[in-house]
């Protein structure tokens, strides 16, 4: 299996790796294929994502491939953020050899469930919130 030097630095150099303590959101994903498992923390401000971490437990293309997610993402506005696909992670790598195409699927889905997350979690806040009780004008 020969893998791009890209692909290989980031597997030897992965950049964000760790969690964030309370992360606006967080995804992770698993595939029973490969056993590659990973996980993403968001920290969003002004809704743009501004600080990407990741944690995965998997072979080197699956590392490589959440390092090149959380390089690519940070920044990014939500919107852009869910626009990333697998293969533009792929590409991004300089490709990747078809039996790995899968990893470079599953770091887009953890980063996408993250945001799920994350807009599922604003909603719910809104709903804590009740609105304040109008005073009448006497």
């Amino acid at each position: 299996m020969i893998y791009s030097e890209k692909v290989m630095e980031h597997f030897q150099n992965p950049r964000n790796v760790g969690t964030i303590k309370n992360a606006d959101g967080i995804g992770k994903v698993g595939s029973p294929i490969c056993g590659d498992v990973m996980a993403f923390y968001i920290k969003v401000k002004d809704n743009r994502i501004e600080d990407v971490k990741f944690q995965t437990f998997g072979c080197g293309a699956a590392i490589a491939v959440s390092s090149m997610v959380s390089e690519m993402v940070k920044g990014k506005t939500i919107e852009e953020a869910m626009k990333i696909t697998n293969m533009d992670v792929a590409e991004e790598l300089g490709g990747l050899p078809k039996k790995k195409l899968h990893c470079s699927n599953l770091g887009a889905d953890a980063l996408h469930e993250a945001i799920k997350n994350y807009k599922q979690r604003k909603r719910d806040l809104k709903k804590e919130k009740p609105e304040k009780p109008r005073r009448s004008e006497e």
